[in-house]
């Protein structure tokens, strides 16, 4: 991928705000014709810096008003304790992210769920039952003050914006 110029990090910014923006939107907003927008989009995409595009759900209309925390330590940290525990977390559904820790835990979890029994079935039939786990600590989420998904992006000469 070529350096980033301060056009592609505008791209950037536009696309990380709402990617559903139309090429005639966004070459608008980044203050380009559509043509050569869209060779940046498809550049940045086959570029591997566009991942993917989502559309991010509210989670309470949806009835998971549980956002827990959950850290998890193993019995031994091999390279096959942590595939075995790597492959299941990420086959689980209410999983949202799982992070290898440095520290006291070996993994930080947080997991989207409904209520307490289901963060009761979870504990007690997804991460119990594994061999692998010696530990596990929950923390819940009282009230979301910060959630955004937007990378931070400095300027084309690389400084924080």
């Amino acid at each position: 991928m070529k350096d980033l110029d301060a056009t592609d990090l505008r791209i950037l910014r536009e696309l990380q705000h709402d990617a559903s923006l139309s090429n005639v939107e966004l070459a608008r907003r980044v203050h380009l014709s559509p043509s050569p927008c869209l060779a940046r989009v498809k550049a940045l995409q086959a570029g591997g810096l566009i991942r993917r595009y989502v559309a991010l759900l509210d989670p309470r209309p949806l009835g998971l008003h549980l956002n827990v925390f959950i850290s998890v330590s193993l019995k031994q940290q091999s390279r096959a304790a942590l595939e075995a525990f790597e492959a299941h977390i990420a086959a689980r559904d209410e999983v949202m992210e799982c992070y290898l820790m440095t520290g006291d835990s070996d993994y930080l979890l947080r997991v989207a769920l409904p209520d307490i029994a289901a963060l009761e079935r979870f504990v007690l039939e997804q991460l119990s039952p594994l061999a692998e786990v010696e530990k596990i600590r929950s923390s819940f989420a009282l009230k979301q003050v910060r959630y955004k998904t937007a990378l931070p992006l400095g300027d084309a000469d690389g400084r924080a914006r």
